[in-house]
């Protein structure tokens, strides 16, 4: 995954970078015709800072392609959908299992499990993520300067 970014700081290998967040709906054709693309165009574009480390010769005002690896983000976005989800299905499953055998009195207690097992899905997931070795992997990477000008023409 590829995004262009703006150098506004430098100091010595240090960056600092900003990149406007795009909505999805500014790109179509039919924006102008949309909902959605009205009311993306309501909302201010947002702008994201990010202070890296580089090695490039950069200098204030160069646009830089930043890139993350698809396989870690998709094995991030799977970890964090998938945790919560297998945790509360299986506690789901078990207190379907008690309730049905007469271990719990109370279909109340079975949606209490599965809150559970969710809630320690999610647990999980956060954990995972928050994990030192994680974050370095998902810690976009400046690729290269673009060397050519890049002008935006709005209607």
């Amino acid at each position: 995954m590829e995004e262009l970014a703006t150098v506004v700081h430098v100091d010595n290998n240090t960056v600092s970078i900003m990149s406007e967040v795009k909505s999805a709906c500014s790109g179509c054709q039919q924006v102008d015709n949309c909902g959605s693309g009205q009311v993306a165009k309501a909302f201010p574009t947002k702008k994201l800072s990010l202070t890296l480390q580089s090695d490039l010769p950069l200098k204030v005002g160069d646009t830089v392609v930043l890139g993350l690896s698809d396989a870690c983000l998709l094995q991030s976005a799977w970890q964090v959908y998938l945790f919560p989800l297998i945790g509360l299905i299986s506690f789901a499953g078990v207190g379907q299992y008690f309730i049905s055998n007469g271990m719990l009195p109370h279909e109340f207690f079975g949606v209490l499990l599965s809150a559970l097992g969710g809630y320690l899905g999610y647990s999980l997931a956060k954990n995972k993520q928050s994990s030192p070795k994680n974050k370095a992997r998902l810690t976009p990477k400046i690729l290269r300067i673009l060397t050519e000008r890049i002008t935006v023409i709005e209607s």
